[in-house]
């Protein structure tokens, strides 16, 4: 096996170690910063819920106070004003999802389903938890969940929660006296849910890392031609060179040309060397010949 072969073999394992180390790297580099873009955005809609929840209970629940004893209007409930704020933003992003997922709603709509129970049990099992974040698998391709725990520290709340009969009329009315009360203060009756999704933020994660690797193997290429082609002019071709007058003096041939020399190299060393070599070996048959 030629030197050169050799060299390149060694080439291509260390390319081979070193690209899968970096793609582990890059990749792990990559899937950790797209998930994070996920969790801001994530973080970004559950403020805007809250923004909507705190503006209703603030602002809007004081204008309707007069009128919630003759009529119930859902646009008084915080919950209800965040969940319709982000149910417009699903128009044009159906695949961003948020619900006040709850054990026992008032509204049909808010009932949880079963993975959001699992959520709503972990909160109530550790109640110092204030947020949860995880991945789940949708119609429409991987998605991060963030999940907050609803927990009644308001004791206002109570007064539409509690039991039938402190509930307002108009509110059983719409809504029916068997669901959304038995709550309790400090109870955690649900989750805040923001849903997001992964599979945009995974394929751009994928493309980076594609012409990251597709970067790589260019640079290699350009390396290996590069270094075959020093290695080639700067050590074989001397060194065949060196070979072949050695074997021209080797077999007795005194004529061949001396090897040409330059500079303080390597193979500048050797090829002084063997014209040393050489000529010792000239005095020697000389001196034998006399």
């Amino acid at each position: 096996m030629s030197l050169l072969v050799r060299i390149n073999i060694a080439l291509v394992l260390i390319f081979l170690v070193g690209a899968s180390a970096a793609g582990w790297v890059s990749n792990t580099i990559l899937v950790d910063n797209a998930k994070r873009e996920a969790i801001d955005q994530a973080r970004l809609m559950m403020e805007s819920a809250s923004a909507a929840r705190s503006y209703t209970s603030t602002e809007i629940q004081p204008l309707l106070e007069g009128q919630l004893q003759s009529v119930f209007l859902a646009q008084s409930v915080p919950s209800y004003a965040a969940t319709q704020n982000m149910n417009k933003l699903r128009e044009t992003h159906p695949e961003y999802g948020y619900k006040e997922a709850t054990l026992n709603p008032t509204n049909p709509r808010d009932r949880s389903a079963d993975w959001e129970r699992d959520i709503i049990d972990h909160f109530r099992n550790n109640d110092t938890q204030k947020e949860m974040i995880g991945e789940r698998l949708t119609q429409t391709g991987p998605a991060l969940f963030l999940a907050h725990p609803l927990q009644i520290n308001d004791g206002k709340c109570l007064a539409c929660h509690s039991t039938p009969a402190a509930a307002p009329g108009p509110m059983r009315v719409k809504y029916g006296e068997a669901n959304g009360f038995g709550w309790n203060l400090h109870e955690i009756v649900g989750s805040q849910i923001v849903s997001v999704p992964l599979a945009a933020a995974l394929k751009k994660a994928d493309a980076t890392y594609r012409v990251f690797m597709l970067s790589l193997a260019g640079l290699f290429g350009l390396l290996f031609i590069s270094i075959n082609a020093l290695v080639h002019l700067m050590i074989l071709r001397p060194m065949g060179k060196i070979a072949r007058l050695a074997e021209q003096v080797s077999s007795g041939d005194m004529a061949a040309p001396a090897f040409a020399t330059s500079g303080n190299d390597e193979i500048a060393k050797l090829g002084r060397a063997f014209d040393r070599m050489r000529r010792s070996l000239e005095k020697s048959l000389a001196m034998l010949q006399s």
